[in-house]
């Protein structure tokens, strides 16, 4: 059974939608401003290669810094459609169709309602969805501009990473990648391994949530900003 949603529920079910695709993902809008929460998700489902299409409207004009974000990807399809006016996002088990765009001030600040469907619940419904959706793409363009991707500043570390006493500590040159937890030289200036920097670079945000901490490598909520867990910050103190 179709699920009513409010502006609320469209965001929260819209990020678990992407977070689950395993196979497609799917996102028709008109408008395009995609909120850092998204880009991250997303660019996590690029990783695992899946086939990501986004469709939006040919007149409509997609600031330089989503255009980039959205070329810079390597499974994703870029689409522009004449005269589109439907909001749909789909992955190979959840439909949503809602009022709202992919775009970050209707998500804040407007009234918005839309439906989830589960293909499990309504197979026949999803899949005259998914057609639709199918017809949208097949009948869109693929842009025949460029923009320029814009230039990455280089990553700025902040000074407050701590600095690691490290006769104290008995392995001094090991450390951990505060994202994916494998081994690497201990430097809390550089917390990331390469593979997992490539991705952060992208977005270079220092404050992104990561899963381990550098020095000890047990899970824990850390940043690039701040790459070590209270409890060897304080040992390193």
């Amino acid at each position: 059974m179709a699920e009513f949603l409010t502006t609320t529920g469209i965001s929260y079910e819209l990020e678990k939608l992407i977070k689950n695709s395993e196979e497609k993902l799917f996102l028709v809008s008109p408008y395009l401003q995609i909120a850092d929460s998204l880009k991250h998700l997303i660019m996590e489902r690029d990783l695992r290669k899946i086939d990501i299409r986004v469709v939006y409207r040919k007149d409509n004009k997609i600031n330089a810094e989503d255009m980039s974000f959205l070329q810079e990807l390597t499974s994703v399809k870029i689409y522009a459609h004449e005269n589109l006016h439907a909001k749909c996002y789909l992955n190979e088990n959840t439909a949503i169709i809602a009022s709202m765009n992919l775009y970050q001030y209707s998500q804040v600040n407007n009234r918005e309602m839309g439906i989830k469907i589960e293909k499990e619940m309504e197979p026949e419904l999803y899949n005259d969805i998914s057609k639709e959706v199918m017809i949208i793409i097949q009948t869109s363009q693929e842009p025949e501009f460029s923009v320029k991707k814009l230039k990455k500043e280089e990553p700025v570390i902040s000074k407050k990473a701590p600095i690691i006493n490290r006769k104290s500590h008995p392995e001094s040159n090991k450390g951990f990648c505060i994202r994916c937890g494998t081994n690497l030289k201990l430097n809390p200036e550089k917390p990331l391994c390469f593979n997992c920097y490539k991705s952060w670079e992208k977005y270079g945000n220092s404050e992104y949530k990561e899963k381990f901490c550098h020095v000890c490598g047990k899970e824990s909520t850390s940043t690039v900003e701040k790459p070590v867990c209270y409890s060897c910050y304080k040992k390193a103190k």
